[in-house]
């Protein structure tokens, strides 16, 4: 009796080329159809910011409405080839890209659905969700990779930061409760640590403002230690940023195997595949 084999499920051809052109940006069609991309991109967000407009929209409401359309259809097939092209659609599906693909496509095929039913017509605000098409500019910056690891290197840092700017909220929230009370604006807690929040971002709408010499006292403190403030986490970005650069950043090189591109600038073996990269 002979054993069984398991038989091993092999990629079409196809999928492995349009995977080059889609995912890669080294050959001439894939810097051509990320070029093409780039500007659909742009175009769909115009769209969608000339749409907002009251009298535009009442003037060319239907050259919009088919623009916006075309553009759906077309991002929708940009997905569905992405799906099928990549290594894992589910792994795809589930990345950032993958979610931000989907979000520049549901929201409309959504609010066409539902509006059919006016108990739904409160779902016309998914439509807002269009603009995430913006978000797809990023994979075209290598730098963007550079800063996400920066900001996911900052995660800590920040944290214990913005516990201790939530604790001199509450405190000094607190203390002008005390000191100004109800009859200058400062009703609650709750109320003296909004107006902390507004005064240590150095915003000052002004609609809260203490009216006692302790109370502008304490105003004044706060609105020194705010420029110090806003200074901490963008230091902090910029610590890890700069590190980042200065560990290789992030190279333009691709996999030739599985067209994975933008690996750190010291790397040998393509992060996916394993396989050795080529020498830019």
């Amino acid at each position: 009796m002979d054993s069984f084999v398991p038989r091993t499920i092999r990629r079409a051809p196809w999928r492995d080329r349009w995977k080059v052109i889609i995912f890669g940006h080294d050959t001439f069609y894939g810097r051509l159809f990320d070029i093409v991309l780039l500007v659909v991109i742009l175009l769909s967000v115009l769209t969608v910011l000339l749409e907002s407009v009251s009298s535009i929209h009442a003037r060319y409401g239907t050259p919009l409405r088919i623009a916006e359309w075309t553009f759906t259809v077309l991002f929708t097939i940009e997905y569905l080839a992405r799906l099928a092209t990549a290594d894992s659609a589910g792994r795809y599906a589930r990345s950032f890209f993958g979610m931000v693909d989907f979000l520049a496509v549901a929201p409309v095929y959504l609010s066409f659905l539902f509006l059919l039913t006016h108990s739904f017509s409160v779902l016309r605000s998914l439509r807002l969700l269009r603009v995430f098409r913006i978000l797809k500019l990023t994979q075209f910056l290598g730098e963007a990779a550079v800063l996400r690891r920066a900001m996911l290197a900052s995660v800590t840092k920040i944290t214990v930061f913005l516990v201790a700017v939530l604790t001199i909220v509450v405190i000094v929230g607190a203390l002008m409760y005390q000191i100004e009370g109800e009859e200058n604006g400062f009703t609650s807690i709750p109320a003296g640590m909004y107006w902390a929040v507004v005064t240590v971002t150095t915003v000052g709408y002004g609609d809260i403002s203490p009216k006692t010499v302790l109370g502008r006292m304490l105003a004044s403190i706060l609105m020194i230690i705010g420029y110090g403030i806003i200074a901490v986490p963008t230091g902090i970005v910029t610590f890890e940023f700069a590190r980042g650069v200065a560990a290789g950043g992030i190279g333009n090189r691709s996999c030739s195997q599985c067209g994975l591109a933008q690996h750190d600038g010291d790397a040998l073996y393509c992060k996916r595949c394993g396989r050795l990269l080529e020498a830019s």
